[in-house]
C-alpha cells in the first residue's frame, strides 16, 4: 500500500500568501518554542479533497474485513510510536506525560475496537412477500472532513478516523491548530496502513476548518470541539447537506445531594473539575450542593484545591489565549459578588499555569456558571433541596452531560428522567460501560460522536427488494 502524504491546508479569505503564513506552537510549560508549520493554500485544499474523492470507489469497494486489517495495521503502528506521540503531545497542548501516554494507548484500543466493529456492521432482513427478498445495507457516505480538538488529541481523532475509515470513507482530517504537530504526526503514521489519499491530514486554522467543511463535495462531516466553532461549521454544512456529527462543548452540573459522605463527594468534584486542568469536554462546570453538607463539603473541596496547587499537581492550560478567557470569566464573576475560597489569581513565572479554583456564592447568571470554562474552576451555588439542585442543573442551554451523588434510588431515577443531557452518571463524575454512545443536546451538538453508534453516523442506510423476474 502506498503511503498518503499529508496535506497542508488554507485559508479562503483576503489573507496573506501562504508562504507568509505559519502556525508557531509554544511549549505551555515554559514559553518555548516547539515549531511552526506553513499553512497551505486553498488549491491545495481543493486538491485534497478531490485526491479523497478520487480514492473513494476502489476504498469503497474494499470488503470490510480487509479495511479491518488495514485498520489494525494503523494501530499497531501508533503503538510502535506511542511515546513519541505522547512526548509530542506534552510539548504542544502541557499535557501532562502520564495521561498524554494514556490518550495515545486509548486511541490505539479505539482503532482496534473499530477494525472488529466495522466488519459486523450490517443491515437486516426485512419481511416482505414470500417470493421475494427485502434488506437493508450499510453503505459509505462518501468524503468524510473531520476537525478534531487538541485537548485528548489522538483518542478523539482516532475515533472519528476508525469509524470513518473501517465504513469505507476517505478522510480528509483537520486536527487542532494548537497541536499541528501532534496532528501531522499522527496523520504520517497511520497513512501507510491505507491506500495512496484514502487518509490525509490537513494543517490549518478557524478558516481552514471553514474551507474544509464548507466545499462542496464533502458528504459528512464531523466535528469535536467547541460550540462556538460547531455553531460555524453547522451553518455551513447546511448550505451544502453534507450529514454533520458534532459533539461540542460543555457546562455540565454536579448535583451533591445531603445524604452522602461529604469528603468523598468532594473527591468527586474536585476529579470532575481539576482533571486534566479543567480541559475536558464533560468536566464538572457547576456544582449545586445540598445546605445540610455545604460547610463540611466546601471544607473538603478547598482541601482538595490546595493540595492540587501545592503539590503543583495541575498541568498548564494549553495556551495563553485559554488562561485569560478562564481568567476573564472568573474575574467578571468575582467583580459580580462571588468569592475565591482558593485561586482565582493568575500565578507569576512561565507557562500558562492556573490554580485549582473554588468559587462561592455564586448565582445562575455569572459567566462561570453561564458559560464554558475550560479550566480548574469549580463554581459552588448552595440548595436548600435536591430538587432545587436538579432544577438549577437543568435550566442550561448546553446538554452534554450531568452527574449526581445521592444514595436515594428515587432521586438518582429523577435525575435520570429530569437533566437534558446525552448522558446521566450516578455516583461517578467519569467511567462507564464499554459501548456506551450518547447524542449530546442543545448547545452541546447532535449525533452519536463515538461507540459503535458512530458507525451508523458515517454509513447511510439502503432498501434493497429483489424478487424473480416474469420470464418468457
Amino acid at each position: 500500500m502506498t503511503i498518503s502524504t499529508p496535506v497542508q491546508t488554507a485559508t479562503r479569505t483576503s489573507a496573506p500568501p501562504a508562504a507568509a503564513r505559519r502556525i508557531t506552537i509554544t511549549d505551555p510549560r515554559d514559553g518555548a518554542e516547539v515549531g511552526s508549520v506553513p499553512v497551505a493554500d486553498d488549491e491545495e485544499v481543493r486538491a485534497a479533497l478531490a485526491a479523497a474523492r478520487t480514492a473513494l470507489p476502489a476504498w469503497r469497494a474494499t470488503p470490510p474485513a480487509a479495511r479491518g486489517l488495514a485498520l489494525r495495521d494503523a494501530a499497531h503502528a501508533l503503538a510502535a510510536r506511542e511515546h513519541e506521540l505522547a512526548e509530542l503531545n506534552t510539548r504542544e497542548t502541557g499535557r501532562p506525560y502520564d495521561e498524554a501516554l494514556a490518550g495515545v494507548r486509548a486511541g490505539i484500543d479505539t482503532f482496534l475496537q473499530y477494525s472488529e466493529l466495522g466488519p459486523v456492521h450490517r443491515g437486516r432482513s426485512l419481511r416482505g412477500a414470500p417470493t421475494a427478498a427485502d434488506y437493508t445495507r450499510a453503505e459509505p457516505r462518501g468524503v468524510a472532513v473531520l476537525v478534531t480538538p487538541w485537548n485528548d488529541p489522538v483518542a478523539v481523532a482516532a475515533g472519528l478516523l476508525g469509524a470513518a475509515l473501517v465504513s469505507g470513507n476517505t478522510v480528509v482530517h483537520k486536527p487542532s491548530e494548537r497541536c499541528p504537530h501532534l496532528g501531522a504526526l499522527l496523520g504520517q503514521i497511520i497513512a501507510p496502513a491505507f491506500p495512496a489519499h484514502v487518509v490525509q491530514t490537513v494543517l490549518g486554522d478557524a478558516q481552514t476548518g471553514q474551507a474544509l467543511v464548507g466545499s462542496p463535495g464533502v458528504d459528512v462531516v464531523a466535528h469535536v470541539g467547541s460550540t462556538a466553532s460547531g455553531r460555524r461549521i453547522a451553518e455551513a454544512v447546511a448550505r451544502t447537506g453534507a450529514h454533520l456529527v458534532r459533539e461540542n462543548g460543555g457546562n455540565d452540573a454536579l448535583v451533591v445531594d445531603e445524604d452522602v459522605d461529604h469528603v468523598w463527594a468532594a473527591e468527586q468534584a474536585a476529579l470532575g473539575a481539576f482533571a486534566n486542568t479543567g480541559q475536558i469536554c464533560t468536566s464538572v462546570e457547576r456544582v449545586f450542593v445540598h445546605r445540610a453538607i455545604a460547610e463540611a463539603f466546601l471544607e473538603a473541596m478547598v482541601a482538595q484545591a490546595r493540595d492540587r496547587n501545592e503539590r503543583r499537581l495541575l498541568g498548564p492550560l494549553v495556551d495563553e489565549r485559554m488562561r485569560t478567557a478562564v481568567h476573564d470569566q472568573v474575574a467578571a464573576s468575582l467583580r459580580a459578588g462571588a468569592r475565591a475560597l482558593v485561586g482565582g489569581e493568575v500565578p507569576e513565572g512561565p507557562g500558562s499555569y492556573y490554580p485549582a479554583t473554588v468559587l462561592v456564592d455564586c448565582t445562575p447568571d455569572m459567566p462561570v456558571m453561564t458559560e464554558e470554562t475550560f479550566g480548574p474552576v469549580a463554581p459552588v451555588v448552595v440548595v436548600d433541596s435536591f430538587e432545587e439542585g436538579l432544577a438549577l442543573a437543568a435550566a442550561d442551554r448546553y446538554g452534554l452531560a450531568a452527574t449526581v451523588l445521592t444514595g436515594s434510588l428515587a432521586h438518582a431515577h429523577a435525575a435520570v428522567d429530569t437533566l437534558p443531557v446525552g448522558t446521566v452518571k450516578v455516583n461517578a463524575v467519569f467511567g462507564g460501560a464499554p459501548g456506551g454512545s450518547a447524542q449530546p443536546r442543545g448547545d452541546s451538538g447532535s449525533g452519536f460522536g463515538y461507540g459503535p453508534e458512530l458507525l451508523d453516523e458515517m454509513t447511510t442506510v439502503k432498501v434493497v427488494h429483489l424478487e424473480a423476474a416474469r420470464t418468457a
